[in-house]
């Protein structure tokens, strides 16, 4: 168990051909009370459960714990989810630090949406913002994947 400290921007550029690894996902909340989500992803092959916390200190830093679970538990707890999920293939780009970006393009109805996520080591951490970069929104909860589960970017 831990706690991650990421930072989120908006993408206004070309980025695609700076991606090592290109990952489809499709997620769903079973719990999206603010002060804990749980959520379903599945990726090509894999199944993912992941609980997490409130964002504290300058909404950049949450408790999250995740842990790997079989396809086949993924894909019924899946259904649980309803309908309403979230699809985007997510671009892995390699920071020159060594640190990574996560581009995700949302689908369907989140159309149009591009976010960008960097796990930072402390919340001092000073990152290299690429010109691919737009405006910052970490901390914003109307760029949360539990809110745009609820409220599609599609309706803004």
């Amino acid at each position: 168990m831990g706690f991650e400290i990421e930072r989120k921007f908006l993408v206004r550029g070309e980025y695609k051909h700076l991606a090592t690894q290109k990952i489809s996902i499709k997620q769903g909340y079973l719990s999206t009370i603010p002060n804990r989500t749980v959520r379903i992803r599945i990726t090509d092959t894999r199944g993912y459960i992941t609980i997490k916390g409130e964002p504290k200190l300058n909404k950049a830093t949450r408790f999250e714990w995740e842990r790997e679970i079989p396809l086949d538990e993924a894909l019924q707890l899946m259904e649980l989810c309803g309908s309403d999920t979230i699809i985007k293939t997510r671009y892995i780009i390699p920071e020159k630090s060594g640190l990574v970006f996560e581009v995700d393009q949302f689908h369907d109805r989140n159309k149009g949406l591009v976010i960008a996520e960097i796990e930072i080591p402390h919340k001092a951490y000073s990152i290299c913002k690429p010109d691919w970069l737009g405006k910052e929104v970490t901390g914003d909860p109307l760029y949360y994947n539990s809110y745009l589960n609820q409220t599609p970017y599609s309706t803004w």
